[in-house]
């Protein structure tokens, strides 16, 4: 812990020449800089697929002042240095993992990294796949965490998020094949099933979307895909914080994930589903409201860059083309600030932080994990700017 003191006699307090005020704040300044390198020198994972070890703590930066007596007084600057994020004994529920290639897995591997037991809600449809898949070790590679130990997804719930109760499933979704020998698929289901399983959870995870019509364009996008899409990516993160909310812990985080369509136009990223993400954002204020006064839970989003992930890779694919993500990807290496690649841990790192106590102040935040790129206004690689320096 860095301590700044300084105890000024009265007596003397109006002779402090410029010298000595140069370097009472220098001390300040050097200590902040000591402070902030501490704290960020450590990474729950590095943009690889290797790993390294978080140092960090949760305990606030204090600041205290203290009258000592009429003839001298006392200004201590307290800092809180590299210390550890430690979830153990936290429950996590990551909704929307399928395989380990996309944000929902990263994230729940960085909170199995600083010790959090992870469940997962996953799309009933391929729920077998996902089981079978970790049976066979299939994402061994992908699970293993600083301290070389693998991650343990301790359950896996069949979760489909388009449907909050069991009254609200349709026939047609009973007697299909993907849904045979599964019940308690809906959110309340789920949520009671979790409840029964684990009591309290701490940490409340929306990593799904789906759009039915995401490569028509807006004009050309139906009432029933353009609702759909709704549906199933912003309505979905209020009804499981409706449902999970009454079982979490105070001091808990829901957080979910949106992307830059919701502010920005994206060309390919249609059906509706630039608009559910600017309800997700616009939702996730809301929530941070209500439900930080009702249970004392913070609600937050990371807008992600692109990732070619198996979900993101099926969208606009047409032989010999790139396809829509593959294109995002190339358009944000040209153009990002950062011209760097963008990984899932990338994504990882910033909610472990987000799920912490080292973020229980913020709260209705849309936190960019994207290099940079949401915040250019122009794009370097457009023809307009060939003969550009930059």
């Amino acid at each position: 812990m860095l301590k700044i003191s300084t105890t000024l006699s009265n007596q003397y307090s109006k002779q402090i020449n410029a010298s000595t005020m140069m370097f009472t704040r220098n001390a300040v300044f050097a200590a902040a800089a000591a402070l902030v390198y501490g704290a960020s020198s450590g990474a729950a994972f590095a943009p690889s697929t290797s790993v390294s070890n978080t140092v960090s703590r949760s305990a606030p930066a204090v600041f205290q002042q203290q009258s000592q007596s009429r003839q001298y007084s006392s200004t201590q600057l307290q800092m809180a240095g590299p210390a550890n994020v430690d979830l153990t004994g936290k429950v996590a529920f990551v909704a929307g993992v399928a395989d380990s290639s996309g944000y929902g897995w990263a994230i729940a591997r960085a909170l199995a990294s600083a010790g959090a037991t992870i469940i997962v809600g996953t799309w009933p449809p391929v729920l077998k796949i996902f089981e079978m898949g970790i049976r066979k070790g299939s994402f061994d590679d992908d699970s293993i965490l600083p301290d070389g130990s693998k991650m343990e997804i301790a359950k896996v719930y069949p979760l489909d998020a388009v449907f909050d109760t069991a009254e609200d499933v349709p026939e047609e979704i009973k007697t299909n094949k993907r849904y045979a020998g599964l019940d308690g698929y809906t959110i309340e289901e789920v949520a009671k099933a979790v409840e029964a399983d684990y009591g309290k959870i701490d940490i409340l995870v929306h990593s799904l979307a789906n759009g039915p019509e995401v490569t028509k364009p807006l004009l050309e996008t139906s009432r029933k895909g353009y609702l759909a899409a709704s549906s199933a990516s912003a309505y979905s993160a209020v009804s499981l914080l409706q449902k999970f909310g009454p079982i979490m812990n105070e001091g808990g985080n829901m957080l979910s994930l949106t992307y830059i369509a919701s502010e920005k136009v994206i060309p390919g990223y249609g059906g509706g589903m630039s608009s559910a993400k600017a309800q997700l954002e616009s939702d996730t204020r809301t929530l941070a409201f209500e439900a930080g006064r009702k249970w004392n839970v913070r609600v937050n989003t990371v807008s992600a860059g692109p990732l070619k992930s198996r979900a993101a890779s099926a969208i606009g694919k047409e032989p010999g083309q790139k396809t829509f993500i593959e294109y995002a990807i190339d358009y944000s290496k040209a153009n990002a600030p950062l011209a760097q690649d963008l990984y899932n841990d990338d994504v990882g790192n910033s909610a472990l932080f987000l799920c912490s106590g080292l973020a229980r102040t913020v709260t209705g935040v849309t936190l960019y994990v994207d290099n940079g790129l949401h915040a250019m206004g122009m794009a370097l690689d457009s023809e307009s700017m060939a003969d550009s320096k930059n």
